[in-house]
């Protein structure tokens, strides 16, 4: 599965046409680069231009409609909380309809305004809400109604959860790479295992990267879990721009994810016998992270998220 964005979508009819041409333009390099800092330095770049359009405050470049509350239907799905981990990230927690069940590592279309896009689910399945992490396009069509969505607004969502990519339960070691949001499906993952009662029976090896700490969503919460549970649960996050005032105060490591992961896997003494391995997030980090671990021996499962 491919978490989808609506990045291309250029539907704003309020904003100067040249300025929505040049963030456009910006959003479709960013889309295309391979190159993960390149990546984020354009879309930053369109950021910024939409934010000088007119002179006019970002949240006032969206329709009223979008920044107002729709009250949910008894029973539907309603927004209950929204953390803002970074200026294009949400962290988004929304009711969970009766009996809807899902395994973890799946996805569902979730959105509102009859706009629905696929994201992984971070919740686990016993838990009474369902989470989301959610990265925010430039122009796009759901992420410039969820830049401004609150709490009790009415959601919409996929009628049931979708995926195989799940726990290799062949294998004690499960191998987690992730870029950013990546992380979604190992939180759910981990939660879940947990929750089960099964401290010490698996080992999740968490490496996520991303360009700026603040990217790194789950930080917390994950290093709190490894020092609860170290036989369960080993997380180490880097960051690829050390020197952006951004990471200024950053004690963690430096670099891209692949930078660590031979290191990682000697340090653990991970092989292909007790170990599987699972890339998700930015496509690039996933080719190059899935040839590597597919040549060592190790089974291999990726998820993209464009």
């Amino acid at each position: 599965m491919k978490q989808s964005s609506d990045k291309g979508d250029s539907r704003r009819h309020s904003l100067p046409a040249r300025q929505l041409r040049g963030s456009d333009a910006l959003v479709a390099r960013a889309a295309a680069t391979r190159n993960l800092e390149l990546r984020g330095v354009l879309r930053l770049a369109a950021r910024r231009r939409l934010a000088r359009v007119a002179d006019v405050p970002a949240a006032a470049a969206h329709s009223p409609a979008s920044a107002q509350a729709m009250p949910a239907a008894a029973g539907a799905p309603t927004l209950l909380k929204r953390v803002d981990v970074a200026d294009d990230l949400l962290r988004l927690e929304i009711s969970r309809p009766p009996g809807f069940d899902y395994v973890p590592g799946q996805h569902v279309k979730m959105g509102l305004r009859g706009v629905l896009r696929d994201y992984s689910l971070v919740s686990a399945p016993h838990q009474a809400y369902l989470e989301f992490f959610v990265e925010l396009f430039p122009g796009g069509r759901l992420s410039e109604h969820l830049r401004t969505v609150t709490a009790g607004t009415a959601m919409a969502l996929g009628s049931r959860a979708k995926g195989r990519l799940a726990v290799d339960e062949r294998y004690r070691n499960q191998l987690l790479v992730g870029t950013v949001t990546g992380i979604a499906p190992y939180v759910s993952f981990v939660r879940h295992h947990l929750a089960q009662g099964a401290d010490g029976q698996r080992r999740f090896i968490i490496l996520h990267g991303a360009s700026y700490a603040g990217e790194l969503g789950y930080a917390e919460e994950l290093t709190e879990l490894a020092r609860q549970h170290p036989e369960t649960v080993v997380y180490v996050a880097t960051v690829s721009r050390p020197e952006s005032p951004e990471n200024a105060g950053w004690g963690g490591a430096h670099g891209r994810v692949e930078d660590h992961l031979a290191g990682l896997i000697s340090r653990l003494g991970l092989t292909p016998d007790d170990t599987a391995a699972f890339a998700c997030g930015n496509p690039g980090m996933v080719r190059n992270v899935a040839q590597d671990c597919r040549r060592r021996g190790f089974a291999t499962f990726t998820e993209a998220f464009d």
